[in-house]
């Protein structure tokens, strides 16, 4: 915090906490072949959420606060799975990834490369695929 940080509002510090997460909304089963021709060219990572859930929740703001890269880099889709469980179940029998919720799957070139799950989940690892 610098000496000119006095003079800001509670707002223009929270405005300059938020990070912008490049997040594509999964909920289309078709979007699943985008995604499988998407990975043959950058790597794609699907964020499996349960909205009912403290775990995933709290998975999800820390995914959120550590996410560094950009859309040009890895592109990130978010699955609210309560709402689209016909395609969390598709992703489990295309990708060959057991349903976990929270759960994060990267895939490349067309498969599953990587999966994490709950408080495994870290933005961190996400790096390694770029």
């Amino acid at each position: 915090m610098g000496f000119l940080d006095i003079f800001k509002t509670p707002k223009d510090i929270a405005t300059e906490e938020i990070v912008e997460v490049p997040w594509h909304v999964l909920a289309r089963m078709e979007q699943l072949d985008k995604i499988v021709e998407q990975s043959k060219t950058i790597p794609v990572a699907i964020f499996k959420h349960s909205t009912r859930c403290g775990i995933s929740r709290g998975v999800l703001k820390l995914l959120e606060k550590n996410y560094n890269l950009k859309d040009d880099q890895l592109n990130l889709y978010y699955l609210d799975i309560l709402q689209n469980r016909d395609i969390s179940n598709e992703i489990a029998a295309r990708f060959k990834v057991r349903h976990e919720s929270p759960q994060m799957i990267v895939i490349k070139n067309g498969a599953a490369v990587h999966h994490d799950s709950h408080h495994s989940i870290e933005a961190s690892h996400l790096e390694r695929f770029i």
